[in-house]
């Protein structure tokens, strides 16, 4: 039987900062899609807390990846707002990495997917900010991420309406204030999880 391959490519959301390994996002999907039957190596990560998509992008021309992967997921963006830059350059970046995604999945678009960046301007580490200046920037970045979807075929996830009611939660947040906790990123890997599934 075939056993799948899984390249996440991000940031700290990606990682799980501030949780255990087994914990983040693609760990517990992986475990989801296991308890369902489907055969998969743990996930090939590429990120790093703090990267923006144009570090990402840096990364990956200097690794050497699969071939080809079962499914591809990319969650980046976050550090391209929180560092002011612009969104045409996110944009830009973007592009490259869905390009890429493609390669990697040998064109198969419904193996790719692109998960929404999270609103941090809800966390208690935001709270002497502006949020809805963070707002703001955070919905302008992710109407690229879902423009850039929909005109590959990608799959998208919104994760970031259902974090903008919870992300302030003590327990929705690890110690830094900032980073979400195990509990949300189950939330976020039972919808990955879903579209991986359907996918195979």
């Amino acid at each position: 039987m075939k056993i799948n391959t899984w390249l996440a490519l991000g940031d700290s959301y990606t990682i799980g900062e501030g949780v255990p390994l087994h914990e983040n996002y693609p760990y517990q999907a992986l475990q989801l899609l296991r308890n369902r039957g489907l055969l998969f190596h743990a996930p090939e990560i590429i990120a790093k807390t703090g990267w923006t998509s144009d570090e990402l992008i840096a990364h990956i021309q200097q690794v050497r990846l699969q071939q080809e992967y079962d499914m591809v997921s990319i969650l980046i963006g976050v550090n391209n707002q929180y560092r002011g830059m612009d969104v045409k350059d996110f944009e830009t970046t973007l592009e490259w990495l869905a390009a890429k995604a493609l390669q990697l999945t040998n064109n198969h678009v419904e193996r790719v997917v692109v998960i929404s960046i999270p609103d941090w301007g809800v966390t208690p580490f935001a709270q002497d900010r502006d949020a809805n200046a963070i707002h703001n920037a955070i919905d302008q970045f992710n109407a690229v991420n879902l423009k850039v979807s929909k005109e590959k075929g990608f799959h998208y996830i919104d994760i970031t309406t259902g974090y903008r009611s919870t992300g302030m939660l003590q327990e929705s947040v690890v110690e830094d204030k900032l980073h979400p906790s195990g509990k949300v990123y189950k939330e976020w890997a039972e919808k990955v999880a879903e579209v991986f599934y359907i996918g195979k």
